[in-house]
């Protein structure tokens, strides 16, 4: 991922996080353990998710939690339950292309959010590997997008 950057703007976890990942070149930081407010604590999968910047055309890095469906990735567009989309988000609308890593594996994906009835079944997988979407959902009047990550050779 040469020339990509940590996105602006991240909270301060998700720098030391997204650091810690970089740094281990993907030893560490896979699963990430946390507490959120008002859940006992849980060990999540998360990746690194490299976009091209809409506006910059620079590359960014947002480490993100991810569940799979197949061979699929799914990753969740809910920005904490904000009323905007989240900026990765926006870029891969943008641009499909991305670059994923998952611990010490890259590679390169198209994205692609998911809609109807493939959207619910993905939501509640996504329930599962994350619990607090279901209160983000509560906090925005926005659809939350689910969207798939699918491997290109």
């Amino acid at each position: 991922m040469a020339e990509a950057k940590l996105a602006p703007n991240l909270p301060q976890w998700m720098i030391d996080h997204a650091n810690l990942y970089i740094s281990s070149g993907g030893k560490s930081g896979h699963m990430y353990t946390v507490t959120p407010p008002g859940y006992s604590e849980m060990t999540v999968p998360s990746l690194l998710l490299t976009t091209v910047g809409r506006k910059s055309g620079e590359k960014f890095i947002f480490p993100l939690f991810y569940g799979e469906d197949g061979n699929s990735i799914i990753i969740v567009a809910s920005k904490g339950g904000a009323p905007d989309h989240p900026g990765w988000y926006k870029n891969l609308v943008a641009n499909p292309e991305v670059e994923v890593q998952i611990g010490t594996r890259k590679f390169k994906a198209k994205t692609r959010t998911v809609t109807g009835a493939d959207r619910e079944r993905l939501w509640q997988k996504a329930l599962k590997f994350w619990p607090p979407y279901a209160d983000y959902a509560k906090k925005t009047d926005r659809e939350i997008p689910v969207v798939l990550l699918d491997a290109v050779d």
